[in-house]
């Protein structure tokens, strides 16, 4: 089952990130940097954000504190990127950090201790953390890309309006089971 929990939260992590580039896509260049006042996070502040936590949290991830001295996490929260290509460029560097260092882990590493800001923490639970902390932060730039783009977004996900056409659809097709669900029903099976 371990080994399916770290397949199961690379796809909900690559899922997230897949979020975040349609949004990219479907807002102009200069509305990445928009605030709408002081207090508030432009969307390329929330991925200077979440690059900054990814590469702190995930480089050397089994060996030393997930808060790195280095990081600036106050300096993630100042408009400071000039141009997409150098947002997308952070944005790709962060999840690569995430994404190299899980498809590194083995089974026997999700009950180590690591730390956090000097707490302990289980692999798995240092992973869970992340995958509620990265998709709120995701969350927001895909309601900030929709209120930005005004009239022309494409919904990510059900459009309004066709929740019955969309599950008509689905329960129109037999049930089907992820791989992961036969795995875990049939342990000594050879499904892989």
């Amino acid at each position: 089952m371990n080994s399916n929990y770290l397949e199961s939260v690379i796809k909900q992590f690559e899922y997230y990130k897949m979020l975040g580039e349609k949004t990219f896509a479907q807002i102009s260049d200069e509305k990445l940097f928009y605030q709408f006042n002081e207090e508030s996070n432009s969307i390329s502040m929330i991925v200077k954000h979440l690059w900054g936590n990814m590469l702190s949290r995930w480089t050397d991830f089994l060996n030393s504190d997930g808060e790195k001295e280095w990081r600036n996490r106050d300096s993630e929260f100042e408009n400071t990127i000039q141009s997409k290509q150098e947002m997308i460029s952070k944005w790709e560097e962060g999840w690569n950090c995430l994404f190299d260092t899980l498809n590194s882990l083995k089974e026997e590493d999700l009950y180590k201790i690591i730390y956090i800001r000097n707490q302990g923490h289980t692999v798995m639970e240092a992973i869970n953390r992340q995958l509620a902390h990265y998709p709120y932060h995701v969350g927001q730039i895909v309601y900030f890309g929709k209120m930005l783009s005004e009239n022309a977004w494409q919904s990510l996900s059900i459009p309004k309006g066709n929740s019955q056409i969309y599950n008509s659809e689905k329960f129109s097709k037999p049930k089907v089971k992820t791989h992961f669900t036969d795995e875990f029903l049939n342990p000594n099976s050879d499904s892989k």
